[in-house]
């Protein structure tokens, strides 16, 4: 039985979907069988791994929808034992189109507990923002990682993250519980970079990951060629931070 992880945050440009694809990327190459959910309407883990969004005809809106079957949106990604379910821009208007139905927010669960059978890991790429769509997304998973940046706003809005999940754990999701929260963009030169640790690491202890995401300009390189950075530079710093990371993850779980 496989599980299922949100990376959340309703932060912007803290390195949610660079944690998706690589960590999903990372995961695959260490033999387990892996999807990643593009639950964002920008799309930017669909066309990160090298698929042009204009061409998708069934993704995450048909899946919440309900309109076709889960295992028709899955597509391969040419990547060792990854799969994808795309998105594309069609998506911002599922938010509307929900509000209406019962259970709007268990449309996501649903959809993709069947496909728990066939991955080892199921991974959630969701929006920034704490919308119908990052609640679908906390609803039908198993648990959170939460990517935190290590610059001055890093800790502004995490309390209200941590409410939220607090709030799906009583009323959607008892199951729900925090993978952890996964440092990012780390510039050991800089100062403020490592007292963000420091507060981070006092603050929720165990709950941080072990692994450090460092800034890496391979890491930015790799989405505008439509590769993971696994299949981009294995040998770059950030491919070494992300299977790290996916071994760590790994020996949780196991």
């Amino acid at each position: 039985m496989g599980k299922i992880i949100a990376i959340a945050n309703q932060k912007g440009g803290v390195g949610k979907t660079t944690t998706s694809v690589n960590l999903a990327a990372s995961l695959g190459v260490l033999e387990k069988k892996v999807l990643l959910i593009d639950a964002d309407p920008q799309a930017n883990a669909t066309s990160g791994l090298g698929i042009d969004v204009e061409t998708v005809e069934l993704g995450t809106y048909q899946l919440l929808e309900h309109s076709t079957d889960a295992a028709k949106t899955i597509m391969d990604t040419g990547s060792p034992n990854l799969d994808i379910i795309p998105a594309h821009i069609d998506l911002v208007a599922i938010e509307i189109e929900l509000v209406d139905q019962e259970s709007r927010e268990s449309m996501l669960k649903k959809a993709i507990t069947p496909l728990k059978e066939q991955y080892d890991y199921i991974l959630i790429d969701c929006a920034p923002s704490l919308g119908l769509l990052t609640l679908n997304a906390l609803t039908a998973s198993d648990s959170v990682i939460i990517p935190i940046q290590c610059e001055y706003f890093a800790l502004e809005g995490l309390g209200k993250l941590l409410n939220t999940i607090k709030s799906v754990q009583k009323i959607h999701n008892n199951k729900l519980d925090i993978e952890g929260l996964l440092l990012t963009m780390y510039d050991s030169r800089l100062r403020l970079s490592n007292q963000v640790v420091e507060e981070v690491q006092k603050h929720f202890d165990e709950m941080v990951f072990e692994t450090i995401i460092q800034r890496n300009v391979r890491l930015s390189e790799a989405p505008s060629y439509g590769e993971s950075i696994i299949n981009y530079d294995a040998g770059s710093r950030g491919a070494t931070n992300y299977l790290s990371l996916a071994h760590e993850i790994i020996k949780k779980n196991s």
